[in-house]
């Protein structure tokens, strides 16, 4: 099986299960005040700092969830602010938990419009602007430095989801300007049950899930710490992909040298180095996913928590697609496990598919 999803989630890093499997061998809570619970303890602060450390933030800045998703609502909830501002592009966890947000317009690349982010900002109250640093289906990456300048200097509070983009490229909280920062392992080869929102510290959050005096009293509940070990040990260990931006690049150009309809979302723009949205309209994506998969290739069309729902992508039709050319996309998202000859196979797979199925597309 060629596995070519890795932005719905990645396989295991080697040094990630290993460090889990060390963890469960305890067992232990870490809120326990006896000699083991001090030890599991200790393990969590150490993971808690390996995390800080990758993103320039503080250990105590660190605040672990179960998922990116549950980062993303402590973010949006957790702060009292007037109204929430998000881009049109956002993850469905951050659409969806605040569904009364003013949406933020992007252009035919998927960059949010500088300039109507700053005449939409009020000059009164506070509210909270929610922008990802990279997109989960395109790839497309956002200027948040720019961002963050345009909603501080109104006097705003930025979110950053950078769940796709941690291990992927460097997510520095001071460069970029984020106020509150999400990140999960498990799209960089950790585990799925570890997640965290970073918050600045001069940033007053309150607890979504109150009961315990975990995670300094702002997420109550037992921390799942074989999940975070092994989220640190991803962070430390996380590959270099910048390789994977020439082996998809020299791909596009291929299959666009065959097929001259074929669209690539986001082409123009800084995209993440594992990412390829592409689209042949007229061949929808069901059908592109059903016949890759029985070449046992795994690709996606669209979020992953939009399972189930082959509906045209709110992303492409947010950037200006048409229902059509927006059904007609997949996503290609490599991962540390990949190789040039797996691409290929795609790319031959895809093509001999295409081949067969372009006539009645036309």
């Amino acid at each position: 099986m060629i596995y070519l999803d890795s932005n719905a989630t990645t396989k295991l890093l080697p040094a990630a299960r290993e460090a889990m499997l060390d963890a469960m061998e305890g067992g232990y809570n870490p809120s326990s005040i006896h000699a083991a619970g001090r030890a599991a303890k200790q393990r969590l602060d150490t993971a808690r700092r390996i995390i800080a450390e990758s993103v320039s933030a503080f250990p105590n800045e660190v605040i672990f969830c179960a998922t990116g998703s549950e980062a993303n609502a402590l973010a949006l909830h957790g702060v009292t602010v007037s109204s929430h501002f998000v881009s049109a592009i956002e993850h469905p966890s951050v659409l969806a938990s605040v569904p009364s947000a003013t949406r933020l317009k992007v252009d035919a690349n998927g960059i949010v419009d500088l300039a109507a982010l700053e005449a939409s900002l009020p000059t009164e109250g506070r509210v909270l602007v929610s922008v990802m640093l990279a997109n989960n289906e395109t790839g497309v990456i956002q200027p948040i430095t720019d961002i963050a300048r345009i909603v501080h200097a109104a006097g705003h509070w930025l979110h950053v989801d950078a769940v796709q983009a941690l291990g992927k490229i460097p997510v520095d909280m001071g460069i970029l300007g984020a106020d509150l920062l999400t990140i999960c392992a498990h799209k960089l080869g950790g585990p799925v049950g570890a997640a965290a929102l970073v918050v600045r510290q001069d940033i007053p959050l309150k607890a979504i899930f109150p009961g315990g005096g975990q995670e300094m009293r702002r997420r109550a509940g037992t921390e799942n710490l074989p999940a975070i070990a092994g989220f640190a040990a991803a962070v430390k260990n996380a590959p270099d992909l910048r390789e994977h931006r020439t082996w998809l690049d020299e791909m596009e150009q291929r299959l666009s040298a065959q097929f001259p309809a074929l669209r690539i979302a986001g082409a123009a723009a800084a995209r993440l180095p594992n990412t390829s949205c592409i689209a042949l309209p007229g061949i929808k994506n069901d059908t592109q996913l059903m016949h890759l998969d029985l070449s046992n290739i795994c690709i996606s069309a669209g979020s992953a928590c939009s399972s189930g729902r082959m509906e045209p992508s709110p992303v492409l039709m947010a950037m200006g697609w048409n229902a059509e050319d927006a059904g007609s996309a997949i996503r290609i998202s490599t991962g540390w496990h990949n190789t040039p000859m797996q691409i290929a196979a795609f790319e031959h797979a895809w093509l001999s598919l295409a081949n067969r199925l372009r006539p009645s597309a036309a």
